[in-house]
């Protein structure tokens, strides 16, 4: 008798009816040693661009699993058109912000380097897994695009013009919060980001170069001040509930 099991895995390669997938590694180690799936149990699978699927345990082996997919359960749905960028942090930190960032649902994300980004040796395929694991977890159907590390200028240089840059500044004295100010662009059709700077905030330089951009939506998150993840997964919270 087949097994159903709330378990979802991502499978980097299309997904078709009948397809047969290896399943190895760290997901083999997770279907065998944790959670001691057996022979004809439900995997439900899912590549980012097709939908979810259904499949069954076939085999199970020691080197992988070999599951058969059998029908498609959920048909694609693009996660919200968010991006989120932030000056790398410590890694333990950097992994839970990007584990939140991918629940919420942002669709990209890129490290940026600044003046006073403490950070260094960025691992971009741990940033990676981490987003697929919190994709797998939350349901979502995609994984969100981890680009490699851009500075601060370029980013700003070649930034889009029909995207608007929500800029959590901890030096903007107002008494209109971020709510009140993405309000003001509810009703219009617009890509949006949000950035998040360093625990020692932006430069003096950096801060008027993003100022300078005509995207840019300069807002508050308060009175107090936030540690950078904190405030990242504050504004966009934020930003999904009341655009999206």
């Amino acid at each position: 008798m087949m097994k159903k099991s709330k378990t979802r895995l991502f499978v980097d390669k299309k997904i078709s009816q009948n397809l047969i997938v290896y399943i190895k590694n760290k997901q083999h180690h997770f279907l065998k040693n944790v959670l001691r799936v057996k022979i004809n149990d439900q995997i439900n699978i899912f590549d980012g661009y097709s939908g979810e699927w259904c499949s069954i345990i076939s085999s199970i082996n020691r080197d992988n699993i070999v599951l058969r997919v059998t029908h498609k359960i959920n048909e694609f749905v693009k996660s919200n058109e968010i991006w989120l960028i932030f000056a790398p942090l410590k890694q333990n930190r950097m992994n839970i912000l990007i584990q939140k960032a991918t629940e919420i649902g942002v669709t990209k994300i890129i490290p940026c380097k600044t003046e006073y980004t403490n950070a260094k040796n960025l691992n971009l395929k741990n940033l990676y897994l981490n987003a697929v694991e919190a994709a797998e977890q939350s349901e979502r159907l995609d994984v969100p695009d981890i680009e490699k590390q851009i500075d601060l200028k370029s980013l700003m240089n070649t930034w889009p013009d029909d995207r608007i840059l929500i800029y959590c500044n901890e030096k903007l004295k107002t008494k209109k919060g971020i709510i009140e100010s993405i309000n003001e662009f509810k009703k219009e059709n617009k890509k949006w980001a949000i950035i998040i700077g360093p625990e020692g905030g932006f430069s003096e330089f950096e801060n008027e170069l993003i100022l300078k951009n005509n995207n840019v939506l300069n807002v508050s998150l308060g009175k107090t001040i936030l540690r950078s993840d904190t405030a990242a997964i504050v504004a966009l919270f934020c930003l999904k509930e009341i655009i999206f």
